[in-house]
């Protein structure tokens, strides 16, 4: 009897002394589960204190929803020391291997979430001097959402004095650009890009607070309606202003890549979180051999298609690979259906049938496609391919970028066995584990699939393996640009520039890649997290099925149904490690592939 199962009675007290909730049901996988070995299956004992604390937590969130509000900050500061605190009285030795990992995993969320506040703290200083008046509108919502009764006449004199505020400053900031030394009292592009989004949030926490009383107070809406159309105007401008003119968005021009570096320390913690022992220059040298290998291989390509040392004219060549406008649907379908052939027919991982039922596809937006060039996926594959009202040369390099080859590298990282099958799994193992989801984890799992199927010859022609080969070698410049970008050492022109001539990118999806690393919502190491992730798996495919512990499917499905999480613990749980409740990251795991 596995150890887990010897403190199931244990840890069935602790969570009721802990939570007072019994455990949810498990989840029924598809029309018709195989309910016996939904029984069977080892469960985490912690599972209902990890659905506490996702639950609580969500709904503080929704309940202090002002961005930058120190109010909101201390509020959740507040929610996980007390989770820290709750987490020592658990005696940790008494609990199985599950149970361990959902403790240690559940720890590293919170203290992750403290420093991520901590330095939310050190940078709303910045934002706070070039809005100043922020707290008004912070205080006006928080008081509202307190229930406390609005004064009318009040509520008037802090519009206006809002609205003062706003002018005040934007005249500080004119008056800077107008003297040719005022350049050292304006704020950097990046401290400026963080305020106006910040700007355009409380602008909606303003507009919610005074609909929440207008026409339904007679006499706020008396005192208040003139002051408030004054005060939204001015914000609505000043956003505007702060935007063209400090961060340098040209009117009717696509916004710049300014991006927000964490700087040194800033990788360190969130390298910690991700429980990755390397610091951020080995990663860096990984990327960089990686990308050597790709290049090696490309030329071997270019040789077999009569090209000889000449990668980028293979290159070229394989871009003019398309499909037909109106055909891509088509081409996505045949590629997905061979993908899944070739895994189901070499046994690799088990594929649901009703997972392969229920994906859809979906063409993509002109305006999307500014921001993501290639697919996205998941349940619902979103294609990229030209639309009619797209210039000629967008709607050429879309087609050039999108062609079969490329294609046929990352359908099968969208769907089946990649980003698809892995949010069908995790749905129905282990569901709890999504509050610890990771890209090195969620990415990882998807570009280890493109190498694993490298290795075994699903790329049977040269034009295939060029294509399967420009998406490898993207993602090791990935990790390269991104983690140089946060440590200071390279700008993001230098990053489109590093993808055009280094990896073989168009300009177009040059930039619409830098874009989206930098100025969307992606977490600092998102983009590194494909690339490491997969190695990361793949050197633990190497221990475990490599080493005859497990076979491919074995190994394939353990991963799926133990639910995300950083990749050193899904080695612990797969080795049966009694992990210790001091838990530190030390997997090298580089040096084991060597």
């Amino acid at each position: 009897m596995r150890a887990e199962s010897r403190h199931r009675l244990w840890g069935a007290s602790i969570v009721l002394a802990l939570l007072t909730v019994t455990a949810p049901a498990a989840a029924q996988e598809g029309t018709a589960p195989d309910l016996a070995a939904l029984v069977s299956m080892d469960v985490s004992d912690f599972a209902p204190v990890v659905n506490r604390y996702s639950a609580d937590r969500e709904v503080l969130q929704r309940r202090w929803d002002v961005a930058y509000s120190p109010a909101r900050r201390t509020r959740m500061e507040a929610f996980y020391h007390s989770w820290l605190g709750r987490l020592e009285e658990v005696d940790f030795e008494k609990l199985g291997l599950e149970s361990r990992i959902d403790f240690i995993l559940l720890r590293n969320d919170v203290r992750y979430e403290l420093q991520l506040l901590e330095r939310e703290g050190s940078l709303s200083a910045e934002v706070e001097s070039i809005a100043p008046f922020l707290g008004t509108i912070s205080s006006l919502q928080e008081a509202r959402r307190d229930l406390e009764p609005v004064d009318p006449a009040a509520a008037a004199e802090a519009l206006e004095a809002l609205s003062e505020g706003v002018a005040a400053r934007r005249a500080d900031f004119e008056a800077a650009l107008d003297d040719a030394a005022g350049s050292a009292k304006l704020p950097s592009r990046i401290s400026a890009l963080r305020a106006a989004e910040v700007l355009s949030s409380l602008r909606g926490d303003l507009e919610g607070w005074y609909d929440h009383y207008a026409g339904y107070d007679p006499l706020f809406t008396w005192w208040a309606a003139v002051p408030y159309a004054a005060a939204d105007s001015a914000l609505a401008e000043y956003t505007e202003f702060v935007r063209e003119r400090l961060v340098g968005v040209e009117p009717g021009e696509d916004e710049p890549i300014v991006g927000d570096p964490i700087g040194a320390d800033g990788m360190r913690a969130d390298l910690e979180h991700e429980m990755i022992s390397y610091g951020p220059q080995k990663l860096i040298e990984i990327g960089e051999r990686e990308f050597a290998w790709c290049e090696e291989q490309m030329v071997q390509a270019a040789r077999e298609m009569g090209y000889g040392d000449d990668w980028r004219a293979a290159l070229e060549h394989v871009k003019s690979l398309h499909a037909a406008p109106g055909e891509q649907p088509t081409v996505v379908r045949d590629l997905a259906l061979e993908a899944v052939e070739f895994i189901e027919a070499r046994n690799l991982v088990t594929v649901p049938p009703l997972a392969q039922e229920v994906w859809r596809l979906e063409m993509m937006s002109p305006e999307m496609q500014k921001i993501a060039p290639f697919f996205l996926g998941g349940e619902v594959i979103q294609v990229s391919f030209p639309t009619e009202e797209m210039a000629q040369q967008d709607k050429l390099m879309s087609m050039r970028a999108n062609n079969i080859p490329f294609s046929r590298a990352t359908v099968h990282h969208e769907l089946i066995p990649g980003h698809h099958l892995q949010g069908f799994m995790t749905r129905r193992y282990n569901p709890h584990r999504r509050v610890f989801g990771t890209p090195f984890w969620v990415e990882g799992w998807a570009l280890y699939w493109e190498m694993r199927l490298w290795e075994l010859g699903f790329a049977q022609t040269p034009e295939d393996r060029m294509g399967m080969l420009f998406w490898r070698k993207h993602r090791a410049a990935r990790i390269i640009f991104s983690l140089k970008f946060h440590l200071g050492e390279m700008t993001p022109e230098e990053a489109i520039d590093f993808l055009v001539d280094g990896v073989g990118h168009e300009r177009a999806s040059a930039t619409a890649e830098v874009r989206r690393s930098f100025n969307g919502s992606y977490p600092p190491l998102y983009q590194a997290a494909y690339m490491i992730g997969g190695l990361q798996i793949q050197a633990l495919h190497d221990e475990l099925v490599g080493g005859g512990g497990m076979t491919e499917r074995e190994f394939h499905d353990a991963i799926l149904q133990g639910g995300p999480m950083p990749i050193e613990m899904v080695r612990a749980r797969l080795r049966g490690d009694p992990v210790p409740s001091d838990f530190q990251p030390e997997w090298a795991f580089d040096e084991a592939r060597e």
